[in-house]
This record gives C-alpha cells, structure tokens and sequence, in this order.
C-alpha cells in the first residue's frame, strides 16, 4: 500500500527529528530543526546552524515565516525595501521582528551581533561576500543554534532554492482581486536536485 503525500512528508520530517537525536546521543553537533511553512514540507527543512541562499524575496520571506508563526524571532538585513504588507501576508508577527534596512559596511558586525539573539536572519548583502566573512558568520550560527537565509550568492550553504517565475490567480479578464501567488522552485543540496509549484497566499 502506498503512503499518500501528507504520510510522506510526515514520515521525513519524523526522520529528520530522530536523525537530531542520534546525532545529539554520538556526541555530534546538535542541529534541530525549524518550522517552516506546510508548503515546504518535502522539500527543504531549515536546520540550525545552517545557511540558506535564495534568489527571490519572497521565498526569503516564506522561509523565515515558519519561525516567525510558531513564536520565534526573526530578522532581515540590508532589505530597504522591506514590505511590511507582504510580510503580514506570509504571517510574520512584526511584533517580533526585527529590521536593519541599511547596515552598510558594518553588515558583517549586525549580522553576527542578530544571530546571536534571533532564530532566523535573512540578508540580503551589499556586495559579494567572501569567505572569511562567512566563515565567521557559520560560527556564530552554530553556537548560537540559529538559521541563516540569504538573498543572494554565499560562499557555502546547506541548500540553494531558485525560483524560475509566477504565475498570478484572481485577476481574470483584466479586472478582480489577486489570490494567489504560484512560483516553481528548485532546491539544489549534496542530494539529488527537487523542484515544485508552490502556492503564496495572499490575504488582507
């Protein structure tokens, strides 16, 4: 008999939870996971102490949202564009969030200074970053037990997600109330390539 898609995805994530404990038991690094949104579930699960690289801001957003709805604090860096609107949508309690719109050239000392107190950070950085940089930033997420998303390129990460264009429900004929939001995303890890639709909400 074969497992539905819900008994799947609930199989993985009850791997993923005994694979932690093993690991804690061995004596290895600890890393645990983070809530993310029903509609990631399959296909990529935030860890702490890991990094994450996106191409889009909305999947920026919808990673973090997770973390934000099961009571957790967030962060976003470098966004000077950051939509308050469009976070309320993915559910992101702006009461516990926390943004720097413009770092500048001390992005380096916010960020590890965030990951220190916040569950998720998304950056979005300036320029290019290089690895000594990142390295300090890895460090600090593992002994913090943090997760970090960045929007943009990143020297090493636990899994990239690239998004290859939207298509928009609710408008119809050139008049309506927008819906929906569905995007396809491709998750790149060590493992083998996974790519879906999947479904923004948006609401308000």
């Amino acid at each position: 008999m074969s497992l539905t898609v819900v008994e799947q995805r609930s199989t993985l994530a009850e791997i993923e939870r005994l694979r932690g404990q093993i690991q804690a038991l061995q004596g290895g690094p600890t890393r645990l996971t983070v809530p993310v949104l029903p509609m990631f579930d399959g296909l990529v699960q935030l860890r702490t102490g890991g990094s994450y690289a996106v191409d889009a801001a909305s999947l920026a957003m919808a990673l973090a949202a997770g973390a934000s709805r099961a009571g957790e604090w967030v962060g976003f860096v470098g966004w000077t564009d950051f939509g308050v609107e469009a976070a309320h949508q993915l559910g992101i309690d702006l009461d516990r969030t926390v943004v720097v719109p413009s770092p500048g050239e001390h992005w380096l000392e916010v960020t590890a200074a965030l990951v220190d107190v916040l569950k998720v950070l998304v950056l979005r950085p300036a320029g290019g970053v290089d690895a000594k940089s990142a390295s300090v930033i890895e460090a600090r997420l593992r002994a913090r037990s943090g997760v970090l998303v960045v929007h943009g390129e990143w020297p090493r990460c636990d899994a990239r997600l690239s998004s290859a264009g939207s298509e928009w429900d609710g408008i119809g004929r050139g008049a309506g109330r927008l819906r929906s939001r569905r995007m396809r995303v491709s998750v790149r890890s060590t493992g083998r390539p996974v790519d879906r639709a999947l479904d923004f909400p948006l609401v308000g």
